[in-house]
């Protein structure tokens, strides 16, 4: 008795001991170099804010209809409800391993008969029976830890896919907006290419006249009806992108395809920014972007299974207890039959220990190997960003030069036709006008849809929109550049 009392303190004493290394962000990190920390080197324009980005930073277009449906996507679509789905899973994979340290019952009942005899005897029909009926508990010490390690390995697993979940949240807003635009930029698009048609119809109906009253020649006017139905050729073209659009933006909100939102076929413009773009800095980033949560998570959860290996070294050790009947039938219920025990079980397979040391090291490689991909996706993030920001400023540029292009090609296109009504220009120079008035008119819509969608790839890069979401558990926002 005094010996299962002394190992039962030397267990007590060993219980609160964990192998394995704790985790912390390294030092040498990519989250945490200054370089990465910094304002970003794209982002120092005029049409760049350093504040931080709002949560929600669709609204700072100021589109109650683009608000809407985001709100209906991010409830309804069918991506974000499996991504939920997956973190009620991880949620539920963390139950089960908290449940491995928690006390186990078992209850077992048998009854049998006895006979002694050769197989040639015949059985008695009074076979005398015999039963026995326990039931035990049983308590895991967890002297190494490896318990607690795999219910830490749970818990960053279910944070990594919760960042996961907030990562599709961020695409879906991103492509809710894109698509929002891409429809009311087709619109755009359309009625600049109407306006071109108009002016080419209304040229070819003059030189049409012309061509009766004898002042013309049929290859002027084969000439002008090129260049209108050039013109016209290019509108279900454009139709039937936006339609696309409307579709895809559909099955973003979780709708079918021909339920799509029909008021907004008649979209004028594309959503528009009145100030300059918040973007933050680089360390806002870091802490904001889902997938370098997820990385990092990751790194944890490869760490706690470097003490899940190594726990395998060390006995297993728990506290279990035992109590019940045996006895025959007619005598099960008396005091002799009763008894049980209560103490610590020591359980140890005398492991393999370099088949163990083996899978210790390949844990250590997997931790080495999330850390390299933490690494790397800090550095994509940073790439993605400045890339996307740097376009958006260039975009800017080219579309001031396009609509002073479209100006010039206006303006061009009113002096040839006046001139052409005074006889003072041909005709080849009305329509040169005017393939230029088209050319500018298409490059400039096609420069205003390609804005938007830099915009939104600054957002997308920026990482932001996950952290808003009611319809989900608040994650937590982990710090790379705090250890845990």
């Amino acid at each position: 008795m005094r010996r299962a009392f002394a190992a039962l303190a030397v267990a007590s004493l060993l219980a609160g001991c964990t192998v394995g290394p704790n985790y912390h962000v390294p030092d040498r990190a990519m989250a945490k170099s200054p370089a990465a920390n910094r304002p970003f080197m794209s982002g120092q324009e005029a049409m760049f804010d350093q504040s931080p980005l709002p949560d929600r930073w669709w609204t700072l277009y100021g589109d109650p209809r683009l608000d809407g449906y985001l709100r209906e996507a991010l409830t309804a679509n069918t991506d974000l409800r499996a991504a939920d789905a997956n973190l009620r899973r991880a949620s539920e994979v963390v139950r089960e391993a908290e449940a491995g340290r928690t006390v186990q019952t078992k209850i077992e009942t048998a009854a049998f008969g006895a006979y002694v005899g050769g197989y040639t005897l015949t059985v008695p029909l009074d076979l005398p029976y015999s039963a026995v009926a326990s039931a035990s508990i049983d308590y895991p010490l967890d002297l190494a830890g490896g318990i607690k390690r795999g219910i830490e390995a749970a818990k960053e697993d279910r944070e990594a896919v919760e960042a996961a979940r907030d990562q599709v949240r961020v695409t879906i807003a991103a492509a809710v907006t894109r698509s929002y635009a891409d429809v009311c930029s087709a619109n755009v698009t359309l009625a600049a290419t109407r306006h071109v048609l108009d002016v080419q119809t209304q040229t070819l109906s003059s030189i049409n006249r012309l061509f009766k009253g004898g002042r013309g020649t049929a290859f002027d006017v084969t000439r002008a009806r090129t260049a209108a139905d050039k013109s016209a050729a290019a509108i279900p073209e454009i139709i039937a992108a936006r339609q696309a659009s409307l579709y895809e933006l559909a099955a973003l909100m979780g709708r079918a395809p021909s339920d799509y939102p029909v008021e907004l076929e008649s979209c004028a413009e594309p959503p528009k920014l009145d100030r300059p773009m918040p973007i933050g800095d680089g360390t806002a980033l870091i802490r904001r972007r889902p997938d370098i949560r997820a990385s990092e998570r990751q790194l944890a959860a490869a760490t706690a299974g470097i003490g899940v290996q190594m726990a395998k070294l060390y006995p297993q050790v728990s506290l279990a207890g035992s109590a019940g009947f045996a006895n025959s039938i007619s005598n099960f219920f008396t005091g002799s039959s009763f008894g049980g025990f209560a103490g610590p079980l020591i359980s140890w397979a005398f492991p393999n220990r370099k088949a163990i040391h083996a899978e210790i090291a390949q844990a250590g490689d997997a931790a080495d190997a999330a850390s390299a991909k933490f690494d790397g996706t800090v550095i994509e993030a940073l790439r993605q960003t400045e890339t996307a920001l740097d376009a958006y400023a260039r975009e800017i540029e080219h579309d001031g030069a396009l609509e002073k292009t479209r100006d010039d090609a206006a303006k061009s296109t009113d002096q040839a036709n006046k001139l052409f009504r005074y006889g003072r220009t041909d005709v080849l120079n009305v329509l040169t006008a005017q393939a230029n008035l088209a050319e500018a008119e298409a490059a400039l819509a096609q420069s205003r849809a390609t804005l938007i969608d830099r915009q939104v790839n600054v957002f997308l890069a920026l990482g932001g929109g996950w952290e808003d979401a009611p319809t989900a558990p608040v994650p937590g926002q982990l710090s790379p550049n705090s250890s845990r």
